[in-house]
């Protein structure tokens, strides 16, 4: 997976630098990976979400970064480098003993795939198919509806060819901040969304497309013992990095102290307070306090009070931890319900004003 995505990475710089007008020693690329390994009905589709500059970075002789932007691709240079990629791609493959190709047809080399458990799994995930119990084998069962034919532009800047796919329809300028972090959210979104998964009558997992397929399938439906499967496919191996940093963003890259806003890299100096204090408005990086981020992560909101509806602020903060447990143990005992199978409390009896014509009336629990 790392060295395709570096085949993928070389010829997208590549194509930048070549555009902008320079040579890979003289300019330099940026770019950020997530690499998502689910498809939208919890299939395993290993694919690359890539946020690129839309340039390159050179260095002036004072040792200045300057940066050079380029336009967007057009189709004609987007098939052009998803032609380029399958070829490098399948080469590699081949190489590798991954893919083995005859006169008319390639098809993946399977031979070792009795040795390891998990190639049954991934292959019935890639697929679309049962991988466990007695429906091993067979498609997964799916609820489809009439397709809807919409006049829709969004696959406008995508480019195909021999099963690779390259889109470049999303752009976002430097002001546009909150653009960016939705993209950015997107793209490193988790794989399952609790709100599209439910239960059938019959005990199976239902799950809603996002989007409904091109033929009108608008659900999936698993066993239990095959969603556990499904799932199983999309966990990555141990210490494997879903996150890549390429080219100027890479944390070895000597240019990273230039580009970013935290000016940290290699090569690069702690800056003096006097330095710090010197910095404009916008040099700063603007990071988000801690209540800010428990709200963006887990949906909590601590900076609103509940009552009045108005900012809350901190008055107090204690850091004593004997103080801390007093508080917990208080909350506990406090929040701690009645045992079961106790009578309530004994309680008076009831006031005079409660008898009526000379019959009392009882209050029970």
């Amino acid at each position: 997976m790392g060295r395709v995505l570096g085949i993928v990475h070389r010829a997208l710089s590549a194509h930048l630098i070549q555009k902008a007008g320079f040579t890979r020693k003289t300019a330099q690329t940026g770019a950020v990976t997530l690499i998502q390994r689910f498809g939208s009905a919890l299939n395993l589709n290993v694919h690359f979400h890539m946020l690129f500059l839309d340039g390159v970075y050179t260095t002036t002789p004072w040792g200045k970064s300057r940066f050079h932007r380029t336009n967007a691709p057009n189709q004609h240079e987007l098939t052009e480098l998803v032609h380029a990629i399958s070829h490098r791609v399948a080469g590699f493959l081949e190489r590798e003993g991954i893919l083995e190709r005859d006169e008319e047809n390639s098809y993946l080399n399977l031979d070792d795939a009795d040795e390891d458990p998990m190639q049954q799994v991934l292959g019935c995930s890639v697929s679309y198919r049962i991988a466990v119990g007695p429906q091993q084998g067979r498609k997964v069962f799916t609820l489809q509806t009439i397709p809807a034919w919409e006049d829709d532009d969004r696959f406008s800047q995508v480019a195909k060819a021999s099963g690779f796919s390259l889109h470049a329809g999303v752009a976002a300028q430097a002001w546009e901040r909150q653009k960016l972090e939705r993209l950015c959210r997107y793209i490193s979104r988790p794989a399952v969304s609790e709100k599209r998964l439910s239960l059938t009558s019959s005990g199976n997992i239902r799950y809603k497309l996002k989007t409904p397929y091109n033929d009108g399938t608008t659900h999936v439906i698993f066993e239990p013992l095959d969603f556990i499967a499904k799932l199983a496919a999309l966990v990555p191996k141990p210490r494997v990095n879903l996150t890549r940093f390429h080219g100027v963003f890479a944390p070895n890259s000597k240019h990273r102290a230039l580009v970013t806003p935290a000016r940290r890299g290699r090569g690069s100096k702690p800056q003096a307070p006097d330095e710090a204090q010197d910095q404009t408005q916008a040099e700063r990086r603007a990071a988000m306090t801690w209540a800010q981020r428990l709200k963006r992560v887990f949906n909590i909101d601590i900076e609103t009070c509940s009552e009045c509806g108005g900012a809350v602020k901190v008055i107090a903060c204690i850091e004593d931890p004997v103080v801390i447990k007093k508080i917990l143990t208080h909350l506990k005992e406090k929040a701690a319900p009645e045992p079961a199978g106790l009578l309530p409390s004994v309680r008076a009896p009831p006031p005079v004003s409660m008898q009526r014509t000379g019959r009392q009336v009882g209050l029970f629990d």
